[in-house]
């Protein structure tokens, strides 16, 4: 009997040094996506939305803005070079994310406020929460694939 309760002692132990070393993997992932996602606002911020998600998009990376989707990184680019107007500016921060098991795919969501003129020249604001899905590519980067 002693020699039962050895094993399922050492069983017992293995398995709650994985669950911690399995912790702090996810830990790091989700810091990963939340600093992925906050360089992405950053880089929008300092050098423009369109610059911003080209860089971030992956090369299959999908929108859906004004009821259209768009479809890759190219397409993503151009969509705010020509429909964003520069005296509109976006910003947007994570409250949430989570990644999977894999390690290889993750979301975030939060909230954003669009500011931007009215007819009249008077600046407006419209808030919201966005949704984007993360994959991470094969240099170990976070590029999303939807936003």
């Amino acid at each position: 009997m002693k020699k039962y309760s050895n094993y399922i002692i050492i069983i017992y132990l293995l398995f709650f040094a994985c669950k911690d070393f399995n912790d702090k993997k996810m830990d790091a992932w989700k810091s990963e996506v939340f600093q992925a996602e906050k360089a992405f606002n950053d880089m929008a911020q300092k050098e423009g939305l369109a610059k911003a998600f080209e860089f971030y998009a992956a090369n299959d990376g999908v929108i859906k803005r004004n009821r259209k989707v768009i479809e890759g990184k190219r397409a993503i680019k151009k969509w705010y070079e020509n429909d964003f107007r520069p005296n509109e500016s976006l910003i947007w921060s994570p409250t949430f994310v989570d990644v999977s098991k894999s390690g290889d795919m993750a979301y975030t969501y939060g909230d954003f406020i669009l500011t931007y003129p009215d007819s009249l020249g008077n600046r407006k604001e419209s808030t919201g929460v966005f949704h984007t899905v993360w994959k991470r590519q094969e240099d170990g980067s976070w590029k999303f694939v939807w936003d």
